[in-house]
């Protein structure tokens, strides 16, 4: 199988995740929270994902149809990476590994100076300026036709080109969702402001495909065959709609998202201020109560 390396390491992730929850388990003595079952639904989730990606039919369509081998990509940028950091699968991927060996990495990672150049790059890239040029440079480049083409006709190559598109993914993802003891630097209009940039690449890549009066990849130009009997032209301007759509939906919800909960703070603050208005008018003692703490004695809202 041409991606037996990422569906290698998909099932290790999953098997190594479940052993850590049952670890958790175990410890704690008592079931894991909703929150934490959710967030192993969706780790789960962004695994499938993945294996959907990589294994029949999609798999076996990708070599023959442009729009099967843009659902891969869609499902792993698009699916796959914003599932897996939403899962935040980070801290039951580390406790099934052996006491000595957490503690050593940990202490080597953090402290050893032949490490430097790596703890620096780590923190490079997790800007999210960085994430971003990152993430949009490994898309457009992974779509110019000779790489495109190379990728087809070689199984590493192949392979190379989904786990990077998964990396960067997740790479990018982590800076507007929190995934536990990952917390994003930026403000929602930051990660909104963001996730818009991260979608130009893919648009003008669709738009690219969809325009182009030729075939822009030899590798399915030149197939004798196409199940359907469509045209390579079509079968082009499927895959940009495919692209267009389905791999920009998911920046499109989160994006919402990260707009109703901004806005959301935006009414809390306006309803704090105008507490802190119908106290100050009170007394000042009151006022100054809830700007230190935050509450409101529930006799001056009529609570009582």
């Amino acid at each position: 199988m041409a991606d037996s390396l990422p569906l290698g390491l998909t099932w290790a992730a999953f098997w190594l995740h479940l052993l850590g929850e049952r670890i958790a388990v175990r410890r704690t003595g008592r079931p894991r929270d909703k929150l934490a079952r959710r967030r192993a639904m969706a780790f789960y989730a962004g695994l499938l994902a993945i294996v959907l990606s990589i294994v029949p039919p999609i798999e076996t369509l990708s070599k023959q149809l442009l729009w099967a081998h843009m659902i891969q990509h869609v499902l792993l940028l698009s699916v796959a990476a914003p599932l897996i950091v939403l899962g935040a699968p980070w801290m039951s991927l580390w406790r099934p590994l052996p006491l000595g060996m957490r503690r050593t990495l940990a202490r080597g990672f953090a402290k050893s100076p032949r490490l430097t150049p790596l703890r620096w790059l780590c923190h490079e890239i997790s800007r999210p300026v960085t994430a971003l040029i990152l993430y949009s440079v490994n898309l457009l480049a992974w779509h110019i036709p000779a790489v495109y083409d190379l990728a087809l006709r070689n199984t590493d190559v192949h392979a190379l080109e989904h786990l990077s598109f998964i990396g960067f993914g997740i790479l990018l993802w982590a800076q507007v969702i929190d995934s536990p003891p990952l917390r994003p630097k930026l403000s929602y209009p930051g990660r909104i402001v963001l996730l818009g940039a991260a979608m130009l690449p893919n648009i003008a890549l669709s738009m690219v495909l969809a325009f182009s009066r030729s075939a822009l990849y030899p590798f399915y130009a030149q197939l004798a065959h196409r199940p359907g009997g469509i045209s390579a032209i079509f079968d082009q301007q499927i895959a940009a709609g495919i692209m267009w759509s389905a791999g920009d939906l998911p920046f499109a919800i989160a994006i919402a998202i990260l707009a109703t909960r901004w806005m959301s703070g935006f009414e809390k603050e306006e309803e704090r201020a105008a507490e802190l208005a119908v106290l100050a008018a009170d007394g000042p003692a009151p006022a100054q109560e809830i700007a230190l703490t935050g509450a409101v004695p529930p006799n001056r809202l009529g609570l009582t």
